[in-house]
């Protein structure tokens, strides 16, 4: 069935669900971006380490550091993208209810 058909009801339960999915996300989004913030912050800690003792360890502590920041930078950018889609479909159903309502 298509947005267009719905009642005004179905589409009001709707943009409770994804106002909430969006609420969690944003949540969820502020956490990943203070987790990124720690994990840079040890990353660039850890190149100074490897810059200064220059060894194996010091390496291996940095690469280890590295990824952690690649794979919550990762996370982060999917959370952001799926923030940004909730939004595009809240805003839909929104227009979808008002056009119902007309002028």
């Amino acid at each position: 069935m298509s947005l267009a058909v719905l009642p005004g009801a179905v589409i009001r339960r709707r943009i409770t669900e994804v106002s909430r999915r969006l609420a969690r996300c944003r949540e969820e989004l502020q956490v990943a971006e203070e987790q990124l913030m720690y994990f840079s912050d040890s990353e660039s800690d850890a190149r100074l380490r490897a810059l200064v003792s220059e060894t194996p360890l010091a390496d291996r502590d940095l690469r280890d550091a590295a990824r952690h920041a690649a794979a919550m930078a990762a996370h982060r950018d999917r959370l952001q993208a799926e923030v940004a889609g909730l939004a595009e479909r809240l805003d839909d159903l929104l227009d979808r209810l008002s056009a119902r309502r007309g002028p």
